[in-house]
């Protein structure tokens, strides 16, 4: 090489930008978002977002969700699907996954309770319906559709059919039923006027504006209604505060908020 090819070189060297040398012990992971997956029950959607928005506000550890019946939620469970807690609309499902080993029972706890109620479409003529034994709710459906959970799987339409057969009206009325996946399912068909009337949890009542209560089961007509919430059996370890997050006194404001009866004494 000669002496002019030799300079050119030295003097790029000279000039290049200096980089940082960066051992491989000095580097950092990106930190890691802490997540808890919650599986719940579709009548919570609205309530449990809120509390869980503000859990992630103050611990900065993210609640996924996934809503939908509890029966379809519970099937999953049973096959390995990944979560770390199970908000259940009935205790019997929450039973069924304790049976299949897919819930940590010692973390159980019944937090909630509901009511259910008889809603129409907001500019329904049916108004004011008083609810009691030997009510005739296929005559008040006339030509229309009732729609509620599947009565054979669903929390609120195994609730609602037990109320109906208590009062006297389901042999009239099962045929008038159209049975939907879930209960905002069912919600949905009565907002957009596709069913004349529907059976659903009071909660989901009041946050749908395109529906009215138009009249509200006894609760001796039926089952309590009673929302369990347990760690999963393979649940991750910020499961635990989590938990204790929605048995405190600012989860207990926030339920009660949408309609839900608190049913424990608030841990904090």
């Amino acid at each position: 090489m000669n002496l002019f090819a030799r300079l050119l070189i030295a003097t790029a060297l000279a000039f290049a930008p200096l980089l940082p040398i960066v051992h491989a012990k000095d580097a950092k992971a990106p930190a890691q978002t802490k997540t808890v997956t919650a599986f719940a029950a579709a009548s919570m959607k609205n309530a449990l977002d809120e509390a869980n928005a503000a859990y992630t506000a103050k611990t900065g550890v993210k609640i996924v969700a996934s809503y939908a019946a509890s029966s379809v939620l519970t099937k999953q469970l049973e096959q390995a699907a990944p979560a770390d807690v199970f908000v259940s609309a009935d205790t019997a499902w929450m039973d069924y996954a304790i049976q299949k080993n897919a819930i940590n029972e010692a973390t159980r706890v019944n937090l909630l309770g509901n009511k259910i109620v008889l809603i129409a479409p907001k500019d329904s003529m049916i108004d004011k319906v008083d609810i009691r034994q030997g009510f005739d709710l296929a005559k008040l459906a006339g030509d229309g559709k009732i729609a509620t959970g599947d009565v054979t799987s669903v929390p609120v339409g195994k609730y609602a059919k037990a109320a109906l057969e208590k009062l006297g009206s389901w042999q009239a009325a099962q045929p008038k039923f159209a049975m939907a996946e879930n209960v905002r399912a069912a919600l949905t068909l009565v907002s957009r006027g596709e069913a004349v009337l529907g059976i659903v949890y009071e909660t989901d009542a009041k946050v749908d504006p395109g529906v009215k209560i138009v009249g509200a089961f006894p609760e001796s007509s039926h089952p309590p209604i009673i929302y369990p919430v347990a760690a999963t059996a393979t649940a991750n370890t910020d499961t635990v505060a989590y938990l204790a997050f929605l048995r405190s006194s600012t989860a207990k404001a926030i339920f009660e908020k949408y309609g839900f009866t608190f049913l424990i004494k608030p841990t904090s």
